[in-house]
């Protein structure tokens, strides 16, 4: 039996139209694959950028002294920045230092410490930036800031909140900052 070259030429075309299909689609793949591998990349840099100038600003801040601090055991006598963490937020407590010199009327109605306590409520996504733009008067202790789980928070947020500080923990750690974990109470 002989076959006619023109009864399987669509046949043919068709194969050839459906593997340069196939040849191009894979091209697009690649294509994409390698722009998104461009566009991590990239990412990654400016995280590290923004990373090392988050970490250029805490430098400035000395090392910790723990003599200042280690008899220091209730959070409102803390004078370093105070990371209270909650199930989706995370409460950032800093105390600015007293811009009068003068011992003459410290920690009286004139100049009460309270008025210089701010509290920001911030995301964790924020954690690294937020502590990076705190001012060096901030900082009485040195590089060190203390962080605790929120009290009060219900049972079913425990686990959550527990992961937070974690994740808290490692963020600090990376940018240089010390963690002074305290127990909730």
């Amino acid at each position: 039996m002989h076959l006619s070259p023109r009864k399987h030429w669509p046949a043919a075309a068709l194969l050839l139209t459906l593997a340069l299909a196939a040849c191009h689609k894979e091209e697009q793949a690649v294509e994409g694959v390698a722009q998104k591998a461009a566009t991590a990349e990239q990412k990654a840099q400016a995280t590290t950028t923004l990373r090392d100038r988050q970490r250029a600003a805490l430098s400035a801040i000395p090392l910790p002294t723990k003599s200042l601090y280690v008899d220091i055991h209730e959070p409102g006598a803390w004078a370093n920045p105070f990371l209270s963490v909650e199930a989706r937020s995370f409460d950032l407590r800093i105390t600015l230092a007293d811009a009068n010199t003068s011992t003459i009327g410290e920690g009286t109605m004139l100049r009460p410490e309270a008025a210089r306590r701010q509290e920001l409520q911030i995301s964790p996504a924020d954690l690294a930036e937020a502590v990076a733009a705190l001012p060096p008067e901030a900082w009485r202790y040195g590089r060190v800031i203390a962080v605790a789980e929120a009290p009060g928070a219900s049972p079913q947020d425990r686990p959550q909140i527990r992961r937070n500080v974690e994740a808290a923990i490692q963020q600090l750690n990376d940018l240089g900052v010390v963690v002074e974990e305290w127990p909730s109470r």
